[in-house]
């Protein structure tokens, strides 16, 4: 009777490789060379039943087992869905995922493209049930391996942090860290403390903020701070002395950079109502005006404010009205909205520093001085005067309005604003100073 032997069906087979740390990735000899050397023994142990392995390799070091975004696990189903591979090999079944629920999106794939999985520590056959069942009991204990080593590390951080131990992370403007320790950094230290102190006199991070950009005060990552920097600068209980876990403070290992009083006063300050910091901020700041604004007839007008609620409205008042004088003309407002002229007042300046015939005036009176400042510098400080006023502090704009404007008369049709041309030349000599000072050294 001949027998005829049934042909073997050539497999291809792919192995996969997966280590979580890219510790020990640079020997020699690692972890993802040792699982390939195992699949490759197997591989080659089922020759015979026509198992031959692919030259492309997937190996995904250094990246956990938690997620699907890995390049090659990507590039291995991408093969499967082209019908390049029938069987993935790999050592241990977490390696290919450590999630019960990825590993069925896996399952799925490979069912779809008549692929099968297996590790060649852990005999089973995901073509029957029982394999499954086995499959399934394994990706459980390995998802709860998983589980519990988070648990352990938060556990751990946890315990740590209440013994005031730095757990590294993002390391506060003010300290540096040495031998996994936070150690103040006595310049920067210097900064934190000028904060917290010049934000109990201003009362307001944004005024704050503004200032703080104006000298190029930048963090740790070399960025200019902003508000929301600032906000958490001053909520940071680090500088306290505090190892702060899930909101809870407790005592740490390094040294406060702020001492409790006036640690409570910024937070007295920062506990009341935004709105109302606000403006009391705002009735704080000079008024741009004052001093410079009359009526028509030539009642000087004064800054006055009234509040309604928490909100704070600030105008400018003719003192015929405080006096209660009988008005010469009654077609003149005797009662402004300070907002509105100031911001007339503002625009009419801009215009004026824009104004070729006032830049060529700045240029030749910034000669007959004897100042060496180049045409193309003065140019550019008078266009950008518009972006510099916003960065300004209220007093510095004060004073700047004081030396451009020489008076505001309120008449019925509106305001005429009398600029001081001469007082440009003034303003650019201060702001091209800093620009010298700096150029020169």
């Amino acid at each position: 009777m001949d027998q005829r032997a049934n042909p073997i069906r050539r497999q291809r087979c792919a192995i996969y490789t997966r280590k979580s740390s890219e510790e020990g990735l640079e020997q020699e000899f690692n972890s993802l060379h040792a699982q390939r050397e195992a699949c490759e023994a197997y591989i080659a142990s089922q020759r015979s039943e026509g198992w031959v392995l692919v030259r492309d390799q997937y190996d995904d070091g250094g990246i956990s087992g938690g997620t699907l975004e890995r390049p090659g696990l990507k590039q291995l189903l991408a093969d499967i869905e082209d019908g390049l591979i029938d069987v993935v090999v790999v050592y241990k079944i977490d390696r290919l995922s450590r999630s019960l629920m990825d590993f069925s999106k896996l399952v799925e794939v490979f069912d779809r493209n008549g692929v099968t999985f297996v590790s060649v520590t852990q005999s089973f056959n995901t073509t029957t049930s029982m394999g499954r069942l086995t499959l399934n009991i394994l990706l459980s204990f390995a998802q709860f391996e998983r589980e519990v080593t988070a648990e352990r590390i938060r556990d751990k951080v946890r315990a740590s942090r209440m013994k005031g131990m730095w757990m590294g992370g993002y390391v506060p403007l003010g300290y540096d860290v040495k031998d996994r320790k936070l150690v103040v950094n006595e310049d920067e230290a210097a900064t934190v403390r000028g904060i917290f102190e010049r934000f109990v006199e201003v009362g307001s991070a944004t005024v704050l903020a503004r200032e703080l950009r104006r000298k190029g005060l930048r963090n740790k990552q070399g960025t200019l701070v902003d508000k929301g920097y600032l906000y958490r600068v001053l909520m940071n209980r680090v500088y306290r002395g505090d190892a702060v876990h899930k909101g809870k403070a407790y005592p740490g290992e390094h040294q406060a950079i702020i001492d409790e009083q006036l640690w409570n006063k910024v937070h007295a300050i920062l506990r009341q109502n935004p709105r109302k910091r606000a403006n009391n901020t705002r009735a704080q700041a000079p008024a741009l005006l004052k001093g410079l604004i009359f009526t028509a007839t030539g009642a000087a007008m004064t800054p006055s404010s009234t509040k309604k609620g928490a909100r704070r409205y600030r105008y400018y008042v003719s003192m015929d009205v405080i006096k209660n004088r009988e008005p010469s003309d009654e077609g003149i407002p005797r009662r402004l909205p300070a907002d509105l002229v100031e911001a007339a007042v503002v625009t009419e300046l801009r215009r004026v520093m824009r104004a070729p015939s006032i830049t060529a005036q700045v240029i030749a009176h910034l000669t007959r001085e004897g100042h060496a400042f180049a045409e193309a510098d003065v140019i550019s400080a008078l266009q950008t005067f518009e972006d510099v006023w916003g960065q300004l502090f209220p007093a510095e704009q004060t004073r700047i309005v004081q030396l451009l404007v020489r008076r505001v008369t309120v008449t019925s049709e509106g305001l005429v604003i009398d600029v001081r041309t001469d007082g440009v030349s003034g303003v650019m000599r201060d702001m091209m100073a800093p620009r010298k000072k700096v150029a020169a050294e």
